[in-house]
């Protein structure tokens, strides 16, 4: 495994919340239809380059931003922190920890204002900003609230060849661990990190990276998921749902993963649990449980183990991917007949209710 990142001397930013994603699209009319006419996301603001994005709840200006490029990426991953100072403090961190920075006043895309963007010690693009244009919060603007609807951004997942060292970093930058996955060796596959007061704004995966696993948007219910179901099924797009619905063991939230027509990975999400607490105790899952990724419902499909979006550096170029070297998670269960589940005897069910005594 690689080198450990230093802890920088200078104050990490206080990170409010993941905020946007800016990703790279082929065809911004393709795009537009999966995002506003398919998901119900609303626009704020469109041009020939650009289409900005966001959910029923948002003040902010957007969530999403769709820019149109040669190769499909993502360009930045968003985060707001608490003031103006904060903005400083995010550049004066990386700088000391050595990564590239990238300090704009008027911002990188419309509706933000003064802020940074690095690429971080993973080989991620991140960015730090507070100022913003307010726009109307649409909560109760129920002429446009679809079945489907979706009301928040939830969180990134990022893709990364050594899950320890990006907890380290991540931990330093002052997100706080919900849950992780492990095996009895002390390989961790998988991390779960948050700001805000939910099991994640940030999820870090093992497997070659840095890619972006998916980006996550909330409903408020599970039903407005199973609407979307319907809805890709009405439209004969039902072959872009890559897995679910279903509920995870890790988060608790009912879930569905879909591909933009870019293939880039978007879950919707919904009813996890709330975090805040100082104390708030860290879960962890044993890799051979698989109740930790479908709490019922079917197996993972490889897929998800295996495909995720290319990241971009501040020039706008596809970054390096790096194969893990340590074990993945799929390597551990899915054998030779397929996926398996692989529980102990001792799985936690409640007692009187073992398979065994039922059949």
């Amino acid at each position: 495994m690689s080198h450990s990142i230093p802890t920088p001397s200078v104050p990490a930013p206080d990170i409010v919340r993941c905020a946007y994603m800016e990703i790279v699209v082929t065809d911004l009319a393709r795009s537009r239809a999966f995002y506003v006419d398919v998901l119900g996301l609303h626009v704020t603001e469109e041009d020939d380059e650009a289409i900005y994005l966001r959910s029923l709840e948002e003040f902010i200006h957007h969530n999403l931003v769709l820019r149109k490029g040669p190769v499909a990426a993502v360009a930045a991953f968003a985060y707001r922190v608490r003031s103006p100072e904060e903005v400083d403090a995010a550049e004066a961190y990386y700088r000391e920890l050595g990564c590239r920075t990238e300090r704009r006043s008027t911002g990188f895309t419309k509706g933000i204002g003064d802020s940074v963007r690095v690429e971080d010690p993973l080989g991620f693009p991140y960015e730090f900003f507070y100022d913003v244009e307010h726009v109307e919060r649409l909560t109760q603007r129920y002429d446009l609230y679809s079945a489907g609807e979706l009301v928040r951004l939830d969180h990134f997942n990022q893709v990364t060849p050594d899950v320890p060292r990006g907890r380290a970093y991540l931990e330093d930058l002052g997100f706080r661990v919900s849950e992780d996955i492990q095996d009895s060796d002390g390989v961790t596959y998988a991390v779960w990190m948050h700001r805000k007061q939910t099991v994640h704004d940030t999820a870090l995966t093992g497997g070659d990276g840095p890619r972006m696993h998916h980006v996550a948007f909330a409903t408020h219910e599970k039903h407005n998921i199973i609407q979307i179901c319907d809805k890709m099924g009405a439209l004969r797009i039902s072959d872009r749902i890559e897995r679910g619905p279903g509920r995870h063991g890790v988060s608790n939230a009912f879930y569905l993963y879909i591909l933009d027509p870019d293939d880039h990975r978007i879950e919707i999400y919904t009813q996890d649990y709330y975090t805040g607490d100082p104390d708030n105790p860290t879960i962890t899952w044993d890799v051979h449980d698989n109740q930790r990724r479908d709490w019922w419902g079917n197996a993972v499909v490889p897929s998800w183990y295996t495909e995720a979006s290319l990241v971009l550096d501040l020039d706008g170029n596809p970054q390096a991917v790096t194969e893990r070297d340590e074990r993945s998670e799929m390597a551990v269960t899915v054998g030779a007949d397929g996926f398996s589940y692989t529980r102990s005897d001792d799985d936690g069910s409640p007692e009187g209710f073992k398979l065994g005594s039922q059949l």
